[in-house]
């Protein structure tokens, strides 16, 4: 466990603390892409993604739908920026549709 610098740190302070020590950050940022993808992406991209994956700053995304992965592919720029920003900070740099 991490010492003890104040009396008084709040819950989320406590959190972080513990995430950093521990270097959790990384997994947690996989769950957090996944989910910012679900709900910004509708049930309608949902069916067809069969598999997201985060390695390094890359998302993967696997569609069984050739049609969709090509419309998308028109605006991935504006996808990463979209998922950052629920993000709230800079995990995506570069977006693959497969």
């Amino acid at each position: 466990m991490a010492k003890r610098t104040k009396d008084n740190l709040s819950i989320s302070d406590l959190l972080k603390e513990f995430v950093d020590s521990n270097k959790l950050q990384t997994g947690l940022d996989k769950v957090n892409v996944q989910d910012a993808w679900a709900q910004m992406m509708g049930n309608g991209v949902n069916n067809y993604t069969t598999a997201i994956q985060l390695e390094r700053d890359t998302l993967y995304v696997q569609l069984s739908s050739s049609v969709l992965r090509e419309e998308l592919s028109y605006g991935t720029e504006k996808i990463i920026a979209m998922l950052n920003e629920s993000l709230g900070k800079e995990v995506i740099k570069k977006l693959v549709l497969r």
